[in-house]
């Protein structure tokens, strides 16, 4: 028995149109899942990188609500590529995934061609991108997601049964938005940033002896006094055809300089601790070879009712253990004496306040207040407000432990 088999031209066009679509899907739900994930798990951080956007739209209005906006969009951006991957909702998840993409193309590159902001934060501190990095991977994402509208009505439900994917739908909504509240609460899963449990932050600090310094390009704009003639020259042409003898020639302004090359840079550049004096304590505080409880507060201003009862529950904690062991506890701020003392004096604090600059305080921990304990500059362990333990529980998991490992 004979079988022909026969291809039309418009079966052939549908079946690489569903090998483009399925592509498209798995690139474009992975790649949202993986972002949103990533910014879940460090919202604080992704909320400070829109405090900068913002900055530069006039709407610092909004920055007290950036935490709970960057819970929002984490989700989101988890829920509709979560959806497109399991083919639900599939008109809503395609449209909501354009109207996202093409805002945040939108924002990139006005990022990148304005210079606003360094970095877009699309995966947070896990995958650094520059704008113009982030406005291309944009690009791309576009073209893909122009694919899936154009075919969204091919996409059919990976599970036939209604009742499961009304179940699947609720429990990624629940968990996606759960996972963003949650570290919002209790620091993130991974830590990415330098000031993670484990590492040392003067080794973090050093800069190596033969390190490669930054290299600037310095351009002299010349005036000919004989003729009137302008031109411009970098400093190596200025050297080189010695045009520094020529007195015909002169210096018009001052050199513009450009940064041509990027140096060696310390994973921590900007982390100067002083007294309320001014005094420089950074070696000082962080080379401390006893258990040194750091308290950090951004700003005790913005200290809520409920922050301020969970800085009394450390300081009181911090206080107990202090008269039986041998520690060092400070606050650190960015806020001015003044706000310091009045707090201090509401509290009754046995911290040592110190300040510090906004932005390194930001990325030690991601709560307002927050705790670290240190020894010898090591970060040993980070605290949340809300999970910061008892005396008892101090004793039991560190102090004790450390005690018994000096006497052997």
């Amino acid at each position: 028995m004979t079988y022909n088999y026969s291809y039309t031209p418009t079966e052939t066009k549908k079946t690489g149109a569903n090998i483009l679509l399925w592509i498209s899907r798995l690139l474009v739900g992975f790649l949202f899942v993986f972002s949103g994930l990533i910014k879940a798990n460090d919202p604080k951080g992704f909320g400070y990188k829109l405090e900068e956007y913002f900055k530069v739209f006039h709407l610092s209005a909004l920055d007290d609500y950036s935490t709970w906006i960057a819970v929002f969009i984490c989700a989101f951006e988890i829920i509709l590529g979560t959806l497109l991957l399991l083919g639900l909702a599939r008109n809503k998840v395609s449209w909501g995934l354009l109207i996202l993409t093409v805002f945040f193309t939108f924002l990139t590159f006005y990022s990148a061609f304005f210079e606003v902001v360094s970095s877009c934060g699309c995966f947070g501190d896990a995958i650094p991108l520059t704008p113009w990095q982030s406005f291309i991977k944009d690009l791309v994402l576009l073209v893909l997601i122009l694919i899936i509208v154009r075919y969204r009505r091919e996409i059919q439900p990976l599970i036939k049964s209604r009742f499961s994917n009304n179940l699947l739908a609720f429990l990624v909504i629940i968990l996606s938005f759960g996972a963003g509240i949650y570290t919002m609460n209790f620091l993130p899963i991974v830590d990415f940033l330098p000031y993670k449990e484990g590492n040392n932050l003067l080794e973090q600090m050093a800069i190596p002896e033969d390190a490669e310094p930054d290299q600037y390009e310095h351009i002299y704009t010349l005036k000919n006094k004989s003729t009137g003639e302008s031109k411009t020259v970098n400093d190596k042409v200025y050297m080189d055809e010695k045009i520094w003898e020529d007195e015909n020639w002169e210096i018009v302004g001052d050199p513009k300089s450009t940064l041509i090359k990027k140096g060696f840079e310390p994973a921590i550049a900007d982390l100067i601790i002083s007294d309320m004096e001014g005094q420089d304590v950074t070696q000082e505080l962080l080379s401390n070879p006893y258990f040194n409880f750091i308290v950090v507060s951004t700003d005790v201003t913005r200290l809520s009712s409920v922050d301020l009862l969970a800085l009394d529950r450390i300081n009181t904690t911090i206080r107990e253990v202090s008269e039986d062991y041998p520690i060092r506890a400070v606050l650190l701020t960015a806020s001015s004496p003044q706000n310091v003392t009045f707090v201090n004096d509401q509290l009754n604090l046995v911290l040592e306040s110190f300040n510090a600059d906004l932005v390194p305080l930001k990325s030690m921990v991601r709560s307002n207040p927050g705790v670290l304990l240190m020894q010898n500059g090591t970060v040993i362990k980070k605290w949340s407000k809300h999970t910061f333990p008892s005396k008892e529980e101090l004793e039991k998991q560190y102090i004790n432990k450390q005690f018994a490992s000096e006497k052997n």
